[in-house]
């Protein structure tokens, strides 16, 4: 054989490893690319299939109080209702920053206070608590015929995420009537 034709022979047998490491390679990238993909598809449809994260997490604690965890100001009908489910009534609002509900939401329990101690003494004071995290519900400060109204105030400058305002009301509780909150800065 002349050195032309070796020569010719070695470069086919080297294009021939060429084309083959290529298709290799090239099949390893298209394999990854669809695992990639299939992680993306997942990453996306997993929240479609199962929903978005809960607002809010309940849970019982063994001294018999009730933990609220809120992670977004919504639901808040079915919050009332897995707490209604735990043994308490209770009226939840969102308010927007800077607003509060109009004072007039029922009859009191125990009835008004006037001073900061006789506030500390009050169901009102007992019945709702913030916590480690998130904030406690005392469910003995709700008799039969009373309900809770938790009124939460958003609080876009402040180091905490809300503000709560907790009353036990004897009866029904009126609907919130928001109005600017001039204690709120802002």
């Amino acid at each position: 054989m002349r050195f032309e034709e070796q020569l010719l022979m070695d470069l086919k047998a080297e294009m021939t490893a060429r084309n083959e490491r290529s298709r290799r390679v090239g099949r390893r990238l298209l394999a990854g690319a669809a695992v990639a993909g299939l992680a993306a598809v997942t990453a996306v449809a997993l929240p479609l299939l199962t929903g978005p994260e809960p607002a809010y997490a309940v849970s019982e604690n063994a001294n018999g109080t009730i933990t609220v965890e809120l992670k977004e100001f919504r639901d808040a009908e079915q919050l009332e209702q897995d707490l209604g489910e735990l043994g308490v009534s209770a009226d939840i609002t969102y308010l927007k920053p800077y607003t509060k509900c109009q004072n007039d939401r029922g009859a009191m329990a125990g009835g008004g206070y006037d001073t900061p101690e006789e506030w500390r003494a009050s169901v009102h004071y007992k019945v709702a608590r913030p916590g480690p995290k998130g904030f406690v519900i005392d469910p003995r400060q709700v008799g039969k015929g009373q309900t809770v109204a938790l009124e939460f105030t958003e609080n876009p400058k402040g180091p905490v995420k809300s503000q709560l305002n907790a009353m036990v009301i004897e009866g029904p509780v009126k609907p919130c009537v928001p109005e600017h909150d001039p204690t709120q800065l802002g």
